[in-house]
């Protein structure tokens, strides 16, 4: 007859069982953690593809309102 067939809590005959629980969360967290990291680290990526269009973009629009005036100028000379 094993201990656990007598009843009682499996608490009692597995003392050290919850240890491994513990290790094993432990081991899925930090993968996840992993996970959370690469994927920010990606979301900054973009980010930084994002700002670097939306200053081409304004730079662009700079360039082609200084464009105009300056031929408004020159149109207006002699």
């Amino acid at each position: 007859m094993t201990l656990r067939a007598r009843g009682g809590s499996r608490f009692l005959y597995e003392p050290f069982d919850t240890a491994a629980r513990v290790e094993a969360n432990e081991r899925v967290l930090d993968e996840r953690w992993a996970g959370l990291e690469r994927r920010l680290q990606a979301i900054e990526t973009m980010l930084e593809r994002l700002e670097r269009r939306l200053w081409l973009a304004v730079f662009g629009v700079v360039a082609f309102i200084l464009t105009r005036g300056v031929l408004a100028i020159l149109e207006m000379g002699p």
